[in-house]
């Protein structure tokens, strides 16, 4: 996983900046989706997947969105006890979950062929 996460580092970053551009922007919708490509990416590093969430809070709390604010809290904590559990070989990720309140923390979803690319990269080289 460590390397993993030194491979998918500048990739992660390079959203959270876009993130953190787009919200200081006030275009608080493209910096959410902007931090769900972060949590896509980086999901498979317990440091980026809890950092991404707890983002997400921040940005919930920012945005008054209180549904949001409660579903982070959850994923905060599972997270971490998530990327533990795959570490022992008993759970894995759901490939491609955005992350937020809005879908099950479960339910796998499609990623786009620029990030699976990204992904594929970090994993194999």
């Amino acid at each position: 996983m460590y390397n993993y996460t030194k491979k998918i580092k500048p990739y992660v970053e390079a959203e959270l900046k876009l993130y953190s551009l787009n919200s200081k922007e006030g275009h608080h919708a493209i910096a959410f989706k902007h931090l769900e490509n972060a949590h896509i990416l980086g999901q498979e590093s317990t440091f980026f997947h809890v950092k991404v969430h707890c983002l997400m809070f921040l940005w919930a709390y920012r945005q008054k969105n209180i549904h949001e604010l409660i579903g982070q809290i959850i994923r905060i904590a599972g997270a971490a006890m998530a990327t533990a559990a795959i570490k022992t070989g008993i759970s894995s990720v759901p490939r491609g979950n955005t992350g937020g309140a809005n879908v099950s923390p479960f339910q796998e979803m499609p990623i786009s062929s620029g990030l699976e690319k990204i992904i594929q990269e970090a994993k194999n080289v």
